[in-house]
């Protein structure tokens, strides 16, 4: 069996174990390992991408994997990193969400066959769970000292917290009881923001099933952007998995701007490349600088397993395309894509000198001359110095696009409303 915590430390992806050496024991035969996901938004992001990935390459050791989607958490709310009470979803809302993010986990986990992997829904058991047996056969098991000293509450009693989000950590817990006692789960993997959820549900397995129950938990290091703050749905930017909410361009495009600094923690992170590619990559990037040769590689395989190949390949073309300017090869929604945010609708022809005016790459008609005095000016791919061209729609890509480029760096697409 592969030696799956080998492979993990490599990629810096480890951060805490309840026992260190009793999770490597457990590892060394096959077991099964899950994962919560909280339905709070119709898609899941990048940041969760990393735990998806957790339970690929468990799957891949030849462990069996459950994803487990919190429809019944998810009503209540994880208080962990939040400064305040969430507001409650609705019912339909949660249901569409999760009924989403099952999508989305089911294409990357193999559920073939349940030997290898299990989709489940804490909702079918939570939801049947009555007051009186919550607290007659669950509550009794936490002390509220012992949940006050949880981080996620503790950091909450400042500002409020009700006991809606308090007791978030017991149900939580609950779910790695059910998964021990009906699918012999022995392991559960989390972010290192999840801690204080994962060791509750330890400490009722082992109050309600022996302090010698084989049952363990891992946390794996957040994963933080290059501002310091972790990928997630509720930050500025969120990479979502959906490409209706976020491309693969716009993902792409994201990646292959990381830095220098970033770059080769994401591929160990991110990619599934063995370890000899990985150490092979960083050395040709370190001895190529400006050649972005580690950035091309992490974009393009982030790309590829999150939306196929086909789509990595594309997201590739579109942004070499910035550099070719080989435009007529883009599509229009490429096109659209490419330039999302530098649009510029004109509803009548123009000659260049008033076009780069109305766009805002030139303030006057005589800095205007001058760009195009100068070969500053090319449109779709073409030098234009003459001020006084023509530009419409009859010349432009698709009948409808102009790609105005000034200077090396400044990009405008026209698009041609008449």
């Amino acid at each position: 069996m592969k030696n799956i915590i080998e492979d993990l430390r490599f990629r810096g992806l480890i951060k805490d174990y309840s026992n260190e050496e009793r999770v490597e024991q457990l590892l060394s035969t096959p077991q099964t390992i899950y994962v919560g996901f909280d339905p709070s938004a119709s898609s899941l992001h990048i940041g969760n991408f990393v735990m998806i990935s957790l339970l690929m390459r468990f799957q891949q050791a030849g462990h069996r994997v459950i994803a487990l989607v919190g429809g019944a958490t998810g009503m209540i709310g994880d208080p962990s990193g939040k400064s305040s009470e969430r507001n409650l979803q609705t019912m339909d809302a949660l249901k569409e969400n999760t009924a989403r993010i099952r999508s989305q986990l089911e294409k990357f986990i193999d559920l073939s066959d349940p030997k290898k992997g299990i989709l489940l829904n804490n909702y079918d058991w939570l939801s049947k769970l009555s007051v009186l047996d919550f607290l007659r056969d669950y509550g009794k098991y936490f002390s509220i000292n012992y949940l006050l000293a949880k981080d996620i509450i503790a950091s909450r009693l400042e500002s409020g917290i009700s006991f809606t989000e308090f007791s978030y950590n017991i149900l939580q817990a609950i779910d790695f009881l059910k998964l021990y006692d009906d699918y012999g789960c022995h392991l559960q993997l989390g972010g290192s923001d999840q801690w204080g959820n994962l060791t509750s549900g330890l400490e009722l397995i082992r109050k309600t099933r022996g302090v010698d129950a084989a049952a363990e938990i891992m946390t794996a290091h957040l994963i933080t952007r290059s501002d310091g703050k972790k990928f997630g749905k509720s930050e500025d930017g969120a990479l979502f998995l959906d490409p209706n909410l976020t491309s693969p361009y716009q993902l792409y495009q994201y990646f292959i701007n990381v830095t220098d600094n970033d770059v080769i923690r994401y591929v160990k992170v991110f990619t599934f490349m063995s370890h000899e590619e990985i150490n092979d990559l960083e050395k040709e990037h370190f001895a190529h600088l400006g050649e972005r040769i580690g950035q091309k590689r992490l974009a393009f395989e982030i790309v590829k397993i999150v939306h196929g190949e086909d789509k990595a390949i594309e997201a590739k073309k579109m942004s070499e395309v910035l550099f070719s300017g080989a435009f007529s090869s883009l599509s229009a929604s490429q096109l659209e894509e490419v330039f999302k945010g530098y649009i510029h609708d004109i509803d009548t022809p123009m000659i260049i000198e008033d076009l780069l005016i109305k766009i805002g790459a030139a303030s006057s008609k005589r800095e205007a001359r001058e760009f195009c005095q100068n070969n500053s000016i090319s449109i779709n791919g073409e030098k234009e110095n003459n001020p006084a061209k023509l530009i419409d729609k009859n010349s432009a890509l698709h009948n409808k696009f102009s790609v105005v480029r000034r200077g090396k760096k400044n990009y405008y697409l026209v698009r041609h409303q008449y």
